[in-house]
């Protein structure tokens, strides 16, 4: 014990001129309109319009019309501005640096009334050299240039070639010129949000003080030698070496869990230098790998790297490593044109089930861990393993990509480029330049847009001759005027990682944000909310095909039954579509098929407007994201008609073979009492497959069953051990539910009990009901199900609160609507 005392004093009094020091400047700041009339304090992270709201000089900016009232603020050129105290003798440091993590954008930065550099790119790290300029007390000022004036006028001195599009449709009601700034370019508006082009520090800034050296950033690669069948890891560090002579020392890497402990040796010469380091995992232990959600654990292994450098300089750094290999499979396939488009994690091939990642605020000082968690956390309840983060957000926060490595989703990582074309002058090149190698990673494979044909697209010299093959690659496809429930409408492709129908957020979520004359689906408000050309329309279209439109007399009850309607006709659409794609991953129809992802638009909302979305702003589950638990089940049956033939396929993507039986059930929309029912025998049904479980002709199966007619039935169907259910109920209509004869009106009760955190809701219907939509208002939490078909008595359904709640706050919110409550 002596000795070890000894030996931590005597780690104590190392020179502490050798450690370095780092002084955060976030927090307080003063913010200043351009010609100084306004001035007020604000936070770093932030921006301006979040200080204006705190100091409540302007609403909430998603408040009705005020993304058009508060124009002035992205317009004005603001200064951000700090005095501050270096907590230490600063003469005692050989270099000294600013660093911003991000700034948002285009910004002068004076220290000391001293010009040190220029930010232009809001996903770039800027760091500056203030050591001849910093004092023991500094006055730190950066000087914004309105973005929305900034891009007009790259645009106007660009004038060598055109560089569409110059703005955004008129419906959008956004702002010019966006592709000429190397900013969130969905921040000048998009066709499901808002124009907020915002200025200011939207990440950490900080001064780093030291001497010999300074660690900039270490990166590391797990790599799998298929030849030794080893894992090893691939550790990049990079310094900046201020000594003027070459620093030693040495290097030690520790995966305690692994019993791995490497020490190497390095010298470092004066200058920006880069140490790579190639580490063999012990091969006496097994590595437990990391697998997407569904398909195994979420193994990380804690590591630490120590640097001790001459001089007494000592590094030590942490992370968490998850082993895992990626591949990206493009090979021929037999009966068919083209290339297969899937990918293997760790040697399997998966099939990627997931959505695509919009920014979750306009402004992102409100996007905390806790919202990422929930919104996460609502992918991975919805069984996906993916999401795609759009390239016209934001590459975004550590925390995103950090939860996503604990709840086990993949991320289809874009660039940050969208629907445009972009300048190609050597200052935005260079800028572009910096921004990707920022973000690159050399262990994953690559695709040069998307959708993209993607070895195709190579071969063809980057230009595809046709663009929209799906024999290759991934597709993005949108129909808003073909019938949804005709699934041959739908591409027989590879992949497809866009696709989807709109719907209106539900109206607690709404209310928020409108007022009382707001409250109809054709006022100015709904129109102005709606920035997708015809969208409005374009959801009453597709409702027409199946259901009635509302007639009530109350134009407030009629708006709610609308919106209510715009959420099953979305959540009926995609759910058609997805299952399609399902059913289509182990088959070749006339060449194409081999489906092997299916990534729906989109995930999540920026405001409170109708939008593709399947959670709300704020994390309310649309209908959508119901069924999306049910339609990304690990195991699911799936039924569709071709010819007056009715087929179920079975899909499974589990990692082993399992035996069940699959169940069909023929309800009338009468009775509450199934009119007949058939069982198969036990079945094998093989792990990652989709195969044909079921094919009777329609007229005969109707026949047989008491006479149904395709008006008067419902079918339903599941997977089952002897025991218990292993899939959703799932279920086929087979006519328009506006054309359902003996449909009545469902009076469904619900008596609530609390049952530890969560409660438990016991209904109770007098007849079938069709899309049973269970709401608590704005009260945040989640059903265990909801908008499903009630063909029984009763159903027990929880509610998992977000937050503290009652059972009698709950009995006070709660209300019910099913189909055929819209008249």
């Amino acid at each position: 014990m002596r000795l070890r005392l000894l030996l931590l004093l005597a780690l104590c009094q190392a020179d502490p001129a050798a450690l370095g020091r780092s002084l955060s400047l976030r927090g307080s700041w003063r913010i200043r309109s351009g010609n100084g009339s306004l001035e007020l304090p604000g936070r770093v992270p932030g921006c301006v319009h979040s200080a204006l709201l705190k100091r409540g000089l302007i609403q909430d900016p998603y408040y009705r019309f005020n993304d058009l009232h508060y124009r002035w603020i992205s317009l004005d050129n603001w200064t951000y501005s700090k005095k501050f105290k270096i907590p230490f003798n600063i003469s005692k440091w050989q270099k000294m640096n600013l660093i911003f993590e991000g700034v948002d954008t285009v910004a002068k930065v004076l220290l000391n009334s001293v010009p040190i550099g220029r930010t232009g790119n809001m996903f770039k790290r800027y760091s500056f050299d203030i050591t001849s300029v910093v004092r023991d007390v500094n006055s730190l000022e950066l000087r914004f240039q309105s973005p929305v004036l900034y891009a007009a006028q790259r645009s106007k001195a660009h004038t060598s070639y055109s560089v569409p599009p110059d703005c955004p449709p008129p419906v959008q009601r956004g702002q010019c010129h966006v592709n000429f700034i190397r900013k969130e370019q969905s921040s000048f508006s998009w066709d499901w949000g808002p124009s907020f082009p915002t200025q200011g520090i939207w990440k950490d800034v900080r001064i780093e003080a030291y001497n010999i050296c300074h660690l900039n950033y270490f990166m590391f690669s797990p790599v799998y030698d298929n030849h030794t069948q080893e894992w090893n890891l691939e550790i990049e560090s990079s310094f900046d070496v201020v000594s003027s002579k070459p620093v030693s020392g040495q290097v030690i890497v520790a995966i305690p869990k692994l019993q791995t402990q490497q020490t190497y040796s390095i010298e470092l010469q004066p200058g920006e230098r880069t140490v790579e380091l190639f580490v063999k995992i012990n091969k006496n232990v097994t590595v437990e790998t990391w697998w997407p959600h569904g398909h195994g654990n979420q193994t990380g292994y804690n590591m630490t790297i120590l640097f001790k450098l001459d001089g007494g300089l000592s590094i030590k750094k942490s992370a968490k490593v998850y082993f895992r290999t990626v591949e990206l499979i493009e090979e021929p396939i037999e009966g068919s044109q083209g290339l297969s488009f899937y990918f293997k994690i760790n040697g399997l091939p998966i099939f990627l089930k997931g959505s695509n990642w919009i920014p979750a605020d306009s402004f992102q000082d409100r996007v905390t861990s806790d919202l990422l968690w929930l919104l996460l956390q609502s992918a991975v309840d919805a069984n996906m393993n993916t999401l795609r983060v759009w390239g016209g957000g934001i590459y975004e926060q550590e925390e995103f990509y950090r939860l996503c490595d604990e709840l086990g989703i993949m991320v289809w990582q874009d660039f940050m480029f969208a629907c445009a074309l972009y300048p190609t002058d050597r200052d935005f090149l260079n800028s572009v330049r910096a921004e990707v190698a920022h973000q690159e990673d050399k262990t994953r494979p690559f695709v040069l847009s998307s959708p993209t044909n993607g070895a195709e697209s190579i071969k063809e010299g980057w230009l595809s001759l046709n663009p929209y093959d799906n024999n290759f690659g991934d597709v993005h496809f949108y129909d808003y005027i073909s019938d949804c429930w005709n699934w041959k409408v739908f591409p027989k492709a590879r992949f497809v990682s866009e696709y989807g129908y709109q719907s209106w957020p539900s109206f607690s979520t709404l209310e928020k944000v409108s007022s009382q004359e707001d409250w109809s689906y054709n006022s100015k408000f709904s129109l102005h909310r709606q920035h997708h050309a015809n969208g409005n329309n374009e959801m009453l279209h597709q409702i027409g095909f199946h259901f009635k439109f509302p007639e009530s007399t109350d134009p407030l009850q009629t708006f709610k039954d609308t919106i209510y309607l715009t959420q099953v006709m979305q959540a009926q659409c995609v759910k058609t579509e997805t299952e399609f794609y399902r059913r289509s991953r182990s088959e070749i129809v006339d060449g194409q098929g081999y489906t092997m992802g299916a990534l729906y638009w989109q995930l999540n909302d920026i405001w409170q407007a109708p939008s593709w979305a399947s959670l709300e702003y704020g994390g309310k589950w649309k209908m959508l994201h119901y069924f999306a638990r049910h339609f990304f089940a690990p195991l699911l049956p799936v039924g569709f008609e071709d010819q007056d033939v009715f087929f179920i396929y079975g899909v499974s993507d589990l990692r082993s073979d399992c035996e069940v039986k699959l169940t069909v059930r023929v309800h009338t929309w009468s009775s509450l009492e199934p009119l007949c029912s058939s069982e198969t025998e036990r079945f094998v049904l093989k792990a990652g497959t989709a195969v044909l479980l079921y094919k009777e002709s329609v007229p005969v199966f109707l026949k047989n069953c008491g006479n149904c007619t395709r008006q008067s039935c419902v079918v339903s169907f599941y997977l089952s051990t002897d025991s218990q259910l292993v899939s959703p109920a799932n279920y086929h209509f087979l006519s328009s539910l506006s054309e359902s004869v003996g449909l009545h009106k469902a009076h469904v009760t619900a008596i609530i009990s609390q049952q530890g955190d969560t409660f438990a809701f016991d209904l109770e219907t007098s007849a079938v009901a069709p899309f049973v939509w269970l709401d608590v208002g704005s009260i945040p939490g989640r059903f265990s199900d909801n908008g499903f078909l009630m063909t029984e008595k009763t159903r027990t359904v929880l509610f998992y609160p977000w937050k503290p709640t009652s059972k009698s706050e709950l009995e006070q919110c709660f209300r019910v609507t099913s189909l055929m409550d819209v008249d």
